[in-house]
């Protein structure tokens, strides 16, 4: 990938945490915490992997995305404002009543394939959006974002077993893994590892990076690509709060709002970091 490309991908993101940062103050309310962890998986996919276009939201062959961990909409937002799906002013109307833009993504918004915010559930969801296009011969992929205090739901790992025994390989999961849930550190609630064996013993192919180095994401989504047979997941490992000091590793953050102060703070931080 030419270094050109990786710039790019970087101003987007950053331009996406910008974007997050604005419209959760504006809103007093929302998830700053996982949106910005998953930004720069947001960018990859929207600015340079997904078959995608606001022209072509309805088309057959358009790739599907999936967020299943909803709370981090945010993320989506800012990115499906950037890529044209609706107007940048959208996002200052952040869960007002009434609005585009809520706190959990619909279809009412632009861009948005199903509902999503009841966790555990999305992977389902997008399994079964991976089988429709098998049984309509579309050459379609599906990307869904899952958060990692979302894998200890049941339900995750029943979808594991089923897109593995259909042989989804039309299917890749991505794993925003930056070890915080609302009530803390995943290893403190429900430790999750050994991981990647787990994923392996229940027949995916599983990949791992660095979820901020757009390099490594794009080499890992060319990767899954490649994949026959099996569905993958990219477990992407990343920090809560990524680009903002005073968020970054802090559980608050996950559902508390920057206020005005922050905003200034943090937007002015963002700021320098893409000026480099």
């Amino acid at each position: 990938m030419s270094s050109n490309k990786i710039l790019y991908l970087e101003k987007q993101a950053q331009t996406i945490r910008q974007r997050i940062i604005s419209m959760l103050a504006k809103a007093k309310s929302g998830h700053p915490g996982g949106s910005l962890s998953s930004t720069d998986i947001m960018a990859c996919l929207f600015f340079e992997v997904m078959n995608h276009s606001p022209e072509k939201k309805d088309s057959p062959d358009r790739d599907r995305f999936h967020l299943s961990k909803g709370h981090c909409c945010p993320a989506l937002y800012a990115a499906l404002s950037l890529a044209g799906y609706f107007p940048e002013e959208e996002l200052g109307k952040l869960r007002k009543l009434g609005a585009l833009l809520q706190g959990h993504p619909d279809r009412r918004t632009p861009g948005v394939e199903v509902a999503s915010g009841s966790l555990g559930q999305g992977l389902s969801v997008a399994s079964g959006m991976a089988i429709a296009g098998k049984i309509d011969k579309l050459d379609y992929r599906v990307y869904c974002i899952m958060g990692d205090g979302e894998i200890q739901e049941g339900n995750i790992w029943e979808a594991a077993m089923s897109a593995a025994h259909f042989k989804l390989d039309n299917l890749c999961a991505i794993l925003d893994y930056n070890r915080f849930q609302i009530d803390g550190r995943t290893e403190d609630i429900m430790n999750l590892e050994p991981l990647l064996n787990k994923w392996e013993a229940f027949g995916w192919h599983v990949i791992q990076c660095d979820g901020h180095n757009i390099g490594e994401l794009l080499e890992s989504f060319e990767e899954a690509k490649t994949v026959k047979q099996k569905p993958c997941i990219i477990i992407a490992h990343t920090v809560k709060g990524k680009g903002v000091s005073f968020m970054e590793h802090v559980v608050d953050f996950h559902g508390r709002a920057p206020s005005l102060d922050e905003e200034i703070v943090a937007l002015k931080e963002l700021k320098n970091i893409s000026e480099k």
